[in-house]
């Protein structure tokens, strides 16, 4: 009981892999998918329920959420017929999120993967990418998902600049403590 909530986020680790070998958009990719999706909302729930939420909880949780994301931008990315701007602002988010990962590591000699409400948006806009792809396109879906995102990149590394102290669990740049 003490490591399921690990086990879970490990889970999604998994079904991230197994995704880059499932044909996209299929209904064995969608269950995947969506299990991978389930996983993300529950892990952090269960930790909190059983009391064994961890430092190393919020990590493997940010790895996991990392690597998901990166998959889907491993399988999307040759499949759909991106324009060139979708592509430049995905680059720019990639650029912005790594800059603030670098920043965090100089300054606290770890990766300072942050849990805000923007990054949490982030994650479920990232979540629904294939099902409003489906309802709405590629254009609508990337503008959504882009917007999201780059907002919650810019609030992370503004964070990350200004903090004096790690604060995973910070939930936005208003907080107080983001100077702390």
């Amino acid at each position: 009981m003490k490591h399921i909530a690990s086990f879970i986020t490990a889970s999604r680790i998994v079904g991230a892999f197994i995704l880059l070998f499932v044909e996209p958009l299929s209904t064995l990719f969608f269950a995947v998918y969506i299990f991978c999706c389930i996983s993300d909302v529950i892990d952090g729930y269960v930790a909190r329920k059983t009391h064994t939420a961890s430092k190393f909880g919020e990590i493997l949780d940010s790895i996991a959420d990392f690597m998901l994301i990166a998959v889907m931008l491993v399988v999307f990315i040759p499949l759909l017929a991106w324009e060139q701007w979708m592509l430049y602002w995905i680059g720019a988010i990639a650029a912005m999120r790594f800059t603030s990962l670098a920043v965090g590591f100089a300054k606290f000699r770890t990766f300072a993967f942050l849990h805000t409400f923007g990054n949490k948006a982030t994650g479920i806009a990232c979540a629904c990418f294939p099902i409003f792809y489906q309802l709405s396109g590629l254009r609508v879906t990337a503008l959504i998902v882009c917007v999201v995102a780059s907002f919650s990149a810019f609030e992370e590394l503004l964070i990350n600049i200004g903090a004096k102290k790690l604060n995973r669990n910070q939930k936005s740049i208003f907080e107080n403590g983001s100077g702390q």
